[in-house]
């Protein structure tokens, strides 16, 4: 019997580096009418390879006939499910503290430091957090900071970029 659960989904794509590609395989998700949560393309090793990760929510069978797609694809040279496997993942997440007083900065680079991500700039009332951490993470640290400094931030936030893990796990 195939689970119906709903669950996030992560995969990886290695794609020709061609106009157009990212253009088909968003419109794969649309045809089925899911949601692609994020996405990151980058060039490999080789200039002529991309290497798309995704994540998205799906039952079970939306998800293998999603890979069986991706599988009859041409420019679809390789897909792996990085679901259930042991992987490396980070995304980037940019936040903004605005109308910051002396007491809000100073909880701010004690959040930073227990957090260990970086203040990329600052001024007089507002400041920047760079974080390179996993989406759980980076959720947290928003929920934190949206209880603590409510109506007063700002978020640009990346997709996630993801490896298979040699030993360890940071999922």
């Amino acid at each position: 019997m195939v689970n119906s659960e709903m669950k996030k989904r992560w995969i990886c794509l290695f794609v020709e580096n061609e106009i157009g590609v990212l253009a088909r395989v968003s419109g794969l998700f649309s045809s089925k009418s899911y949601n692609i949560d994020t996405i990151t393309v980058g060039t490999t090793e080789d200039t002529t390879i991309s290497r798309m990760t995704i994540s998205f929510t799906s039952d079970d069978k939306t998800f293998e006939q999603i890979k069986k797609q991706f599988n009859r694809s041409v420019e679809v040279i390789k897909v792996v499910d990085y679901t259930d496997i042991p992987i490396h993942m980070k995304e980037i997440l940019f936040i903004r503290v605005n109308h910051c007083s002396e007491k809000d900065k100073k909880e701010i680079f004690r959040i930073a430091k227990i957090f260990d991500i970086s203040i990329v700039d600052y001024n007089y009332s507002s400041i920047l957090l760079e974080c390179t951490q996993t989406e759980d993470r980076n959720d947290a640290l928003i929920q934190l900071l949206q209880e603590k400094f409510l109506n007063r931030i700002e978020i640009t936030r990346g997709g996630v970029v993801a490896t298979e893990a040699i030993g360890i796990s940071n999922r």
